[in-house]
């Protein structure tokens, strides 16, 4: 008999895109699903637009998307879990497959999917590249990984209890603290069959300040040797470029003063970044064309930076705090 699956989504001010994401829920080839719509205090009409569909609607205080998303567990009652971002509409086969590959072998403790490349709604050229870079890169960790994408995922109920709830203390990085977590025990799979178009921040100065602020806890994450952690290579952003870009900032830092030395450290630095990067721009330019190609790279090049300038923040905050040190040691508690 099909597992029944229930559909957990938590919400925060997301009425833009609340429709379109619960009608692609039950536009599921999947029979056997319920939904879980948890509204983890908006102050917009998302609330409104979850009452519309036949759905269980739990409205909370304001306490992050992890509370969120432990408190729709408890108000479900699926076998399967299947955690959905609300600024996502699923491709219609999403949960049959998601199941399929779950109830194909008992030692699968996650199933996450990935982004279509193509955007929910298209807010230009940051968004589009937000959008395409997310899809490269969960394409290319298909496969066995040790990151959750809890924004588009699916578990067994008892291996969620198994494993314990998402860390509430954690307002980023829960995802990436919960499947080194899970990886421990059991296989998390990325599959690229299983998709959904993402409605992505679409500002600049959002975008880098949230990938500053991911990668900066990363930091306690990667150091700690006692637990069982992502791999360097699982990130979104990898080590080498990172310091490709580094390189490039200090050479031009460095080419007034010493111009001979700053320029040969940014072309080395550009060499590493294009060599370490150079499928993801093909695909960039193949995507988004060649006049858009200078932007995404760019805005690439941005973000690398940003995640460069985090990582010394985050090891020199490891360095000198001892709560730094300690941030993921709650790792199971709700």
């Amino acid at each position: 008999m099909s597992p029944t699956v229930s559909v957990i989504i938590p919400n925060y001010n997301y009425a833009r895109t609340l429709r379109q994401c619960l009608r692609a829920v039950f536009d599921q080839t999947y029979p056997k699903i319920e939904v879980v719509v948890v509204d983890d205090g908006s102050t917009d009409d998302s609330p409104r637009i979850a009452a519309e569909f036949p759905c269980t609607l739990v409205r909370t205080a304001n306490a992050g998307v992890s509370a969120a998303r432990n408190t729709g567990v408890r108000h479900s009652t699926g076998e399967i879990l299947f955690f959905l971002d609300s600024d996502i509409a699923l491709a219609p086969e999403a949960v049959e497959r998601a199941v399929r590959l779950i109830a194909a072998d008992p030692r699968i403790g996650f199933v996450g999917g990935i982004y279509d490349k193509e955007p929910l709604i298209d807010d230009g050229a940051v968004e589009r590249y937000k959008v395409l870079h997310g899809h490269f890169w969960r394409v290319r960790n298909a496969g066995e990984a040790r990151v959750c994408n809890f924004s588009l995922g699916a578990m067994r109920r008892e291996t969620f209890e198994l494993a314990g709830p998402l860390d509430t203390s954690l307002r980023a990085t829960e995802d990436v603290e919960y499947g080194a977590r899970l990886a421990a025990m059991s296989t998390v799979l990325i599959d690229a069959t299983i998709l959904g178009r993402h409605d992505d921040d679409d500002r600049l100065r959002v975008l880098l300040g949230k990938q500053y602020r991911r990668s900066v806890p990363l930091v306690a994450l990667f150091a700690d040797r006692r637990r069982a952690r992502p791999k360097l290579t699982d990130t979104a952003y990898r080590p080498r470029a990172v310091a490709g870009t580094g390189l490039v900032l200090a050479g031009l830092a460095g080419a007034a003063p010493w111009p001979v030395a700053g320029a040969v450290t940014a072309v080395v630095g550009a060499a590493l970044f294009v060599v370490e990067e150079r499928r993801l721009l093909r695909f960039l330019r193949a995507s988004a064309g060649l006049r858009q190609f200078p932007v995404m790279a760019g805005l690439h090049l941005l973000m690398n930076a940003a995640t460069g300038f985090a990582a010394l923040l985050g090891a020199a905050r490891w360095a000198c705090s001892p709560t730094f040190r300690r941030l993921y040691a709650n790792g199971g508690g709700a």
